[in-house]
């Protein structure tokens, strides 16, 4: 990984490709990830690991599917929500986001269960930051 200072801003302008996380470093077995998102993901689960969210811009939904039933979270610029392992969710944003993701190395962005995977999600463990 880099040893100089990222500047996530930059990082983000460096790609356009939307449900298509970078990895911007490594914090010993985990991938912090950016991306840029717009629209809805698809439902599925991590069987193994929770998953962070930071929205850097924009508002980010997610609906969770739990054992209480079906909710969604709504998290507007600066906030952070971790969805538990196991819980099936689906990250939206209506008017577009900019998120950083952070999970273990080699955790595949549409989970271990998921839906049918449309063309607009790239199903990747993360892209190197160019």
């Amino acid at each position: 990984m880099n040893s100089e200072p990222i500047a996530l801003d930059k990082a983000l302008a460096s790609f356009d490709v939307l449900w298509s996380p970078r990895i911007v470093t490594r914090v010993n077995d985990y991938d912090v990830r950016v991306t840029k998102v717009d629209g809805d993901y698809i439902w599925h689960v991590h069987d193994n690991t929770d998953e962070f969210f930071l929205v850097l811009d924009g508002e980010l939904h997610i609906a969770l599917r739990e054992p209480a039933g079906e909710r969604t979270v709504v998290l507007p610029q600066g906030s952070v929500f971790t969805v538990p392992r196991g819980i099936y969710h689906k990250p939206s944003a209506p008017s577009g986001a900019q998120i950083l993701l952070f999970e273990p190395t080699g955790t595949l962005t549409v989970g271990d269960s998921h839906d049918e995977i449309p063309d607009h999600v790239d199903a990747t463990i993360g892209h190197a930051l160019q």
